[in-house]
């Protein structure tokens, strides 16, 4: 690359190399894509990998729902209970989800409802990748990742 750039500009003084650069670097902003927005989008829980190694899977994808709203609000079934709260991204990949309004019906042993519940308000940040949603929480605590729910 040394050889190059000494190449250009020592043949036009230097203003090759800076149009091909901007050239490069014009093609690569209008090939990178920002974030998804993620209003109008539904998912269903695939897995939480903790920040400790620890992986849990829901024994039922369906009954772990997360649905992002146009206007806002998210909505999510959190095994035998229903949520209600708000999502806004400050930022490029930022999430916050919450203040949440839960019901409190007890699930059955083994249920991932009091994990997520505690984890919510700790999100922080969202990726797409390979079609799949992951969430982010704070001090690397975990990813929860997400597939498109299912009709």
């Amino acid at each position: 690359m040394k050889v190059f750039a000494l190449w250009c500009w020592n043949a036009t003084r230097g203003r090759t190399f800076w149009f091909v650069l901007t050239l490069v670097l014009l093609a690569a902003c209008t090939t990178t894509t920002g974030p998804v927005d993620l209003g109008g989008t539904a998912w269903q829980l695939v897995k939480f990998q903790g920040g400790d190694g620890t992986t849990l899977a829901p024994d039922d994808r369906t009954k772990y729902t997360i649905e992002f709203l146009s206007d806002g609000a998210v909505a999510m079934r959190i095994d035998c209970n229903r949520a209600r709260g708000a999502w806004k991204s400050p930022g490029p990949s930022q999430l916050a989800l919450g203040p949440l309004a839960v019901t409190r019906v007890l699930c059955p042993p083994g249920s991932l409802h009091d994990r997520i519940v505690k984890d919510v308000s700790y999100v922080r940040s969202y990726v797409i990748r390979n079609g799949h949603l992951f969430l982010a929480l704070m001090a690397d605590g975990g990813v929860y990742e997400f597939e498109p729910r299912k009709p």
